[in-house]
């Protein structure tokens, strides 16, 4: 059914995929205890890493299936990049989580990371739908192992959108393949119904309005590492897919510019600081698939920096967020404050990367999201630039200001946690570490990205402008708390575009469990009867026995009398019957001696 066929280039001998490396290298897992098991967790996105180094430009691990080739192994700068940045995080992630995540997690972790390395890679859709499922799979468990009733809800919610994506998703591939007769993964473009239901699939992953909401709803309910890992891979893997298939789509520039805008009026009054982060990624995702959508090479460009540097900085968001979580069992803005005495060191990464996602000059943030902006004003896209602009103040207004204010400082709600485990400290200096050094030296960044980097991001004009932007909503923040009308923090429920599916889906389920439960009394009724007849049948078979035993007994017991008073009367005769028999022997033989001689 399958076999190997001829790569056009040559992996050195003994290179496993990266993404079936960490994959089946996570089946290993329980298998090892204590160090051994931190050592094990941690060599595998390096040796991951290594064989990314190793594979040059290239297509490798070809395989022939039916009419079709499957390739694993697709490596050009654009899947470099991602397959980068993906090993760096997985290496962040399990760093962070050594000390807090069991088997069932680090290996959920390892075959998630696996299945984002298998889309970056895949070179046909085939191979791609395989590793897109397996990123949903993986992602549902990061939030199940939270093992509470509200990540339980949760992870069902997210793992119907996603089976809904990609229904979609495979639906689009079957017709696309049937159209062209091919399945290979390259630009697509908007045009037909199958690129319309593969475009769809995408977007959902995307969360690209108004398929987003299942963002918010499930990674606040992830464990604390997993939160680390869903806000690197699912999303930057639709995007790097995005850029792959529908660049210079123009529904694109829009919907992103939408994208960057609207989570910040949610954001701003969301109480839980980890859901505040999942609107913020919406917000900054926005950026990317805006770029996709305008399509030139500075656009494209920064859509690769700009998902580079945010997954450094959304991780080291999290990991903050979560360390607090972790050291305090709480995450509201109304329940904390005041930590920046008993953890410095976390409020200050938390800080670095408040600074980064806000694009202050020197962060990392500033040399990618920048790249985006600048390509929407170079193609005369004036509303979209301001669209862009105004989103740039808006995630400093919660994420760069609201987050590291309302958890470290604020009012002092009087808890004293101490900094979380060095391996925590570790992971979150490493993130803020990068987030520092590409803001001041982007080069290393510009050398990883598609095409070739004339963009200069230290400018006076570029540096004064955004520091204007950043201090006015500094400046609004400081007012708008002081004069008692910024939103208050409370405890809510916010509405999301995921009403108008549960409205409907819970009509669904009462019209099935009606007609069900009115089926289901009706099957138990008859049972019910059955039951109860089942349950005399033992009595009804015992009298039956006893009727029928009772007619056999007495027959048999009455037999003896009938057969005496039936041969009692031949006692009377029994004198004159050997004369009674010769009386009629005599002529029967003469009749017969008789008949014999007259026949012969």
């Amino acid at each position: 059914m399958i076999e190997p066929l001829a790569s056009t280039g040559v992996p050195p001998a003994g290179v496993p995929p990266p993404a079936l490396l960490l994959i089946l290298g996570s089946l290993l897992v329980p298998l090892f205890r204590g160090r051994w098991r931190h050592l094990y967790l941690l060599l595998m996105p390096v040796l991951a890493g290594g064989c990314l180094l190793l594979m040059p430009d290239g297509a490798y691990w070809q395989l022939k299936f039916l009419d079709y080739v499957l390739v694993l192994g697709r490596v050009d700068a654009l899947s470099r990049a991602f397959g980068t940045i993906f090993v760096l995080i997985t290496f962040i992630g399990v760093l962070y989580s050594l000390n807090i995540a069991g088997n069932l997690e680090s290996m959920a972790a390892l075959i998630y990371a696996g299945g984002a390395l298998g889309v970056t890679f895949a070179g046909d859709l085939f191979s791609l739908y395989l590793f897109w499922e397996l990123l949903a799979l993986a992602s549902t468990v990061l939030i199940l192992a939270r093992r509470t009733a509200a990540a339980s809800a949760a992870a069902l919610r997210y793992f119907c959108w996603h089976f809904a994506g990609g229904l979609c998703l495979l639906a689009g591939i079957v017709l696309y393949v049937r159209q062209t007769g091919t399945p290979a993964f390259a630009h697509i473009g908007l045009g037909d119904p199958a690129a319309l239901l593969i475009f769809i699939g995408f977007c959902l992953n995307a969360a690209v309005f108004p398929l987003h909401a299942w963002l918010p709803d499930a990674y606040p309910r992830a464990t604390i590492g997993g939160a680390v890992f869903m806000s690197a891979l699912t999303t930057k893997s639709a995007v790097y897919i995005l850029a792959r298939t529908f660049a210079g789509a123009e529904i694109l520039i829009w919907a992103g510019a939408f994208m960057t805008c609207f989570p910040i009026f949610y954001a701003v009054i969301v109480n839980d600081m980890r859901r505040v982060l999942a609107y913020s990624l919406i917000n900054q995702v926005g950026f990317m698939v805006c770029g996709i959508g305008i399509g030139s090479q500075l656009a494209i460009n920064g859509v690769v920096a700009h998902a580079f540097c945010h997954i450094i900085y959304k991780a080291l968001l999290f990991m903050s967020t979560g360390a607090v979580l972790h050291m305090t069992g709480r995450i509201r803005a109304t329940d904390l404050g005041g930590l920046y005495k008993t953890m410095p060191y976390t409020a200050l990464c938390c800080i670095v990367g408040a600074a980064s996602i806000s694009a202050f000059p020197l962060f990392s943030g500033f040399v990618s999201k920048s790249m985006t902006v600048t390509a929407a004003a170079e193609e005369h896209l004036t509303l979209v630039w301001l669209m862009l602009m105004f989103a740039s103040a808006g995630v400093f207004h919660h994420a760069g200001i609201k987050v590291p204010f309302f958890i470290f400082f604020g009012h002092d709600a009087g808890i004293r946690a101490q900094e979380p485990p060095m391996n925590m400290r570790l992971a979150m200096g490493l993130a803020a570490f990068i987030c520092v050094f590409l803001g001041v030296y982007p080069q290393p960044l510009y050398h990883l990205l598609p095409y070739a980097v004339a963009y200069v991001p230290y400018t006076p004009f570029h540096v004064l402008a955004m520091l204007q932007l950043l201090m006015f909503g500094a400046l609004a923040f400081t007012v708008l708390v002081l004069s008692g009308h910024y939103p208050p923090e409370m405890r809510a429920i916010n509405l999301d575009t995921d009403w108008l599916v549960r409205l409907p889906a819970r009509g669904g389920l009462w019209l099935c469990r009606k007609p069900l439960n009115v089926i289901w009394a009706l099957c138990a009724r008859i049972l019910a009867m059955g039951s109860a007849e089942a349950r005399a049948l033992p009595a009804l078979s015992a009298a039956l026995e006893k009727r029928i035993d009772m007619r056999i007994h007495g027959g048999l017991t009455a037999l003896p009398g009938l057969l005496y008073r039936w041969g009692r009367h031949l006692g009377t005769e029994r004198s004159a019957l050997a004369w009674n028999l010769v009386y009629i022997l005599i002529p029967f033989c003469g009749m017969l001696l008789l008949i014999l001689f007259w026949w012969r």
